[in-house]
C-alpha cells in the first residue's frame, strides 16, 4: 500500500494539469488562509468586548454549541439555500466559506474571551489606578496578558479549517478534499491516502508559524522564559557584610 501511495505521489499525471497535487494543495491553502482571517476579524474584536465588559458571555456558549452541528449537513443546506441566489462558482464557494467560519470562529472566540477573562482583577486595578482609561485597560494590559490564549485559539481554528476545508469537494470544489472524495467513489485508495498525506503535512507547516509567533509577540513573563540568574552571578540583594 505504501509503495501505491508512493507511486501515485510520484506520477507525473497526479502532479501536473488542473487536477494535479500542486495546483488542489494551492486551492487547499486559498481556503485556510482566507476562513480564519474572516473568523478572526469577527470573533478576536467580540471576544475582546466580552472579556473586557463582561457582558454577552452568551454568545461564547452559543458559538460552542456550533460545534455540535455537522458540518456536512450544514454544508448542504446552505448550498440548497444559495444555490439560487448566487451566480456561477459562488453559490458553492460561499456556503463552504461560512461553514468553515462557523467552524473557526469558537476557537478564536473562545480564547480571546478565555485570556481577557483570565486577567487578574489586580492587575486591572492597578492600571485603573494610575489613570487609564478603560480602553487603554484593554489594549496595554488586557490584551497583551491574552496573546497566549488568543493565539492558542488561532492555531486550533487553523487546524480544523485544514482538516475541515476537505467538504468542500463534497460540493464540487476543489482543494485536497478532491482526491479523497473522488478515490473513495472510485475506490482509488492510493488517491484517497494520497490526498490526506498532504493534508497532514500542511496542518503541521501552518502550525509552525504561530508557535513561533508566540515565542516573539508573548512576553516572556508570561511563558516562563524569563531570564533567570546565573548560578556564577552574585545574588546583588544580599545585605552587605551578609555570610555567603
Amino acid at each position: 500500500m505504501i509503495g501505491s501511495i508512493l507511486d501515485w505521489l510520484t506520477s507525473s499525471a497526479s502532479r501536473s494539469g488542473n487536477d494535479g497535487i500542486l495546483v488542489r494543495l494551492l486551492e487547499h491553502v486559498g481556503y485556510t488562509l482566507l476562513v480564519p482571517v474572516i473568523a478572526a476579524l469577527i470573533a478576536i474584536p467580540l471576544g475582546l468586548w466580552i472579556g473586557h465588559t463582561g457582558r454577552g458571555r452568551w454568545m461564547v456558549t452559543a458559538a460552542n454549541a456550533l460545534r455540535a452541528v455537522p458540518t456536512l449537513g450544514l454544508l448542504f443546506a446552505l448550498t440548497l439555500v444559495l444555490l439560487p441566489l448566487l451566480p456561477g462558482d459562488a453559490a458553492f464557494l460561499v456556503p463552504s466559506v461560512i461553514v468553515l467560519v462557523l467552524l473557526a470562529v469558537p476557537a478564536i472566540l473562545s480564547g480571546t474571551y478565555a485570556g481577557v477573562e483570565a486577567v487578574s482583577p489586580a492587575a486591572r486595578d492597578a492600571a485603573r489606578g494610575i489613570g487609564m482609561t478603560g480602553g487603554r485597560v484593554l489594549w496595554k494590559v488586557e490584551l497583551p496578558i491574552a496573546l497566549p490564549l488568543l493565539i492558542s485559539g488561532l492555531r486550533a481554528a487553523v487546524l480544523q479549517v485544514v482538516a475541515t476545508a476537505t467538504v468542500a469537494a463534497y460540493v464540487g470544489l476543489g482543494g485536497l478534499g478532491r482526491f479523497l472524495i473522488d478515490g473513495l467513489a472510485t475506490q482509488d485508495y492510493a488517491s484517497t491516502a494520497g490526498g490526506a498525506l498532504p493534508v497532514a503535512v500542511l496542518a503541521l507547516a501552518l502550525d509552525a508559524p504561530f508557535a513561533l509567533l508566540e515565542r516573539l509577540v508573548v512576553s516572556r513573563g508570561l511563558t516562563g522564559r524569563s531570564r533567570s540568574l546565573r548560578p556564577s552571578e552574585p545574588n546583588r540583594t544580599a545585605p552587605a557584610g551578609g555570610t555567603p
